[in-house]
C-alpha cells in the first residue's frame, strides 16, 4: 500500500492541497458514474442521478404501461474538498446520459395501494480530465456504454383528493463496464439498495409541493476494496399548474451520512459529500405525452464535483 494511503493517516497539512489531491487521486478510481455524479462516495459520484425527478413525483400514474426518457448533460469545472475549496488545480467533467425507463402499473392493490414495477437502462458518455498540481501532467479519459441497470419489482402508490404517496426499493445492478485503472467508467462495480418515499400535494388552485426522499446502502467495490458511505438525498419541486403547463423551481439536496472506507479504514476523514442544487423547470402536457425541461446549479459542495445539469424528460403513456 502506498504510504499516502496508510490506514487512518492523512496528508500533513503543511504539504498543502497538492498532497491531499494526490491522496484522493490515488485512493479513488474516479468511477464517475451512471449519470451526473452527485455524491462523494467512490470517485466523487453516486449511483442515483440527483435531480432526475420533479413535478408530481409522488403520484403513481393510473394502471397501464409508460415509457420515459431522461436526457441529461452535466458539466463540472471544479472538484471541492471537505472545506469547499478546489481539490485539483485543473478539473473538468462532462457526462451525457440518456436513460430509458419502462413502468408497468397494475390494477392489483395491496393495502389500498396500486402495485407497480419499473426498469431503467442508462446509456452514458463520460469525459473527465484533471491535473493535481504543477508539474504533474493533465490526465484525460473518456468512456461510452450501458451503465448500471436499476430495477424495482415492488412499488406501491396511494392516492387522496389532494395528495399522493409512493414507496419502493430501487436496486442498482453493477452491469456497466468498470476498470479500476480507468479515470472514467460507465459502471460503479457495486450494488446499491435504495428505499424510496415520495409525496405530492396538489391544491385545488394548482399549487404543487413534491419531494422524493431516498436513502442509499452501498456494497463494497471488491476490485478497489472501497466501501462508499450511506447517503441521504431528496429531489424537490415547488410548482404551479395552469392548463397544460406546469411551472416551478426544483432541485436536490444530498448529504452523505457515514464514512467512506478504503481497506476497512476511514478514507480522508470519511470523505463525506454534500450538495444543494436549485433551478427553474417547466413541463408541458400534450394528450398522452409530457415534456419537461429544467436546469440545476449546484452550491454548498463538499467532497465532490461542482457543476450544473440540463435535463430534458419525455413521457409517453401507451
Amino acid at each position: 500500500m502506498p504510504e499516502s494511503l496508510a490506514p487512518a493517516r492523512r496528508p500533513d497539512p503543511a504539504t498543502g492541497s497538492s498532497a491531499r489531491a494526490l491522496c484522493v487521486a490515488a485512493g479513488l478510481t474516479a468511477a464517475l458514474g451512471l449519470a451526473p455524479p452527485v455524491a462523494a462516495t467512490e470517485g466523487g459520484g453516486g449511483h442515483y442521478p440527483n435531480g432526475a425527478e420533479d413535478f408530481m413525483v409522488g403520484a403513481l400514474p393510473p394502471p397501464g404501461n409508460y415509457f420515459l426518457n431522461y436526457l441529461s448533460w452535466y458539466n463540472a469545472s471544479s472538484f471541492r474538498d471537505d472545506s469547499g475549496e478546489r481539490l485539483f488545480t485543473d478539473f473538468n467533467l462532462n457526462v451525457v446520459a440518456d436513460t430509458l425507463r419502462l413502468i408497468h402499473v397494475s390494477k392489483f392493490q395491496i393495502l389500498g395501494a396500486n402495485w407497480a414495477a419499473h426498469l431503467f437502462v442508462p446509456l452514458v458518455n463520460v469525459e473527465v480530465s484533471r491535473r493535481i498540481a504543477a508539474p504533474f501532467a493533465r490526465e484525460t479519459d473518456s468512456r461510452f456504454g450501458v451503465g448500471d441497470l436499476i430495477i424495482d419489482p415492488f412499488i406501491l402508490g396511494w392516492h387522496g383528493k389532494n395528495w399522493h404517496v409512493t414507496t419502493g426499493l430501487d436496486i442498482y445492478v453493477p452491469t456497466g463496464d468498470f476498470n479500476q485503472h480507468n479515470l472514467a467508467n460507465v459502471g460503479r462495480n457495486y450494488w446499491t439498495f435504495e428505499p424510496i418515499f415520495a409525496f405530492t400535494y396538489l391544491s385545488d388552485g394548482g399549487l404543487e409541493l413534491s419531494a422524493k426522499l431516498m436513502y442509499d446502502f452501498n456494497t463494497e467495490n471488491h476490485d478497489t476494496n472501497y466501501q462508499s458511505g450511506q447517503e441521504f438525498h431528496l429531489d424537490y419541486t415547488v410548482g404551479y399548474h395552469t392548463g397544460p403547463w406546469s411551472l416551478g423551481v426544483g432541485g436536490y439536496y444530498y448529504q452523505q451520512t457515514t464514512d467512506d472506507e478504503l481497506n476497512g479504514y476511514s478514507f480522508l476523514n470519511g470523505f463525506r459529500g454534500q450538495v444543494f442544487a436549485v433551478g427553474p423547470q417547466v413541463k408541458y402536457d400534450y394528450r398522452n405525452m409530457a415534456f419537461t425541461l429544467k436546469y440545476q446549479a449546484e452550491t454548498q459542495v463538499e467532497n465532490r464535483p461542482q457543476g450544473n445539469t440540463l435535463w430534458f424528460k419525455f413521457l409517453y403513456a401507451f
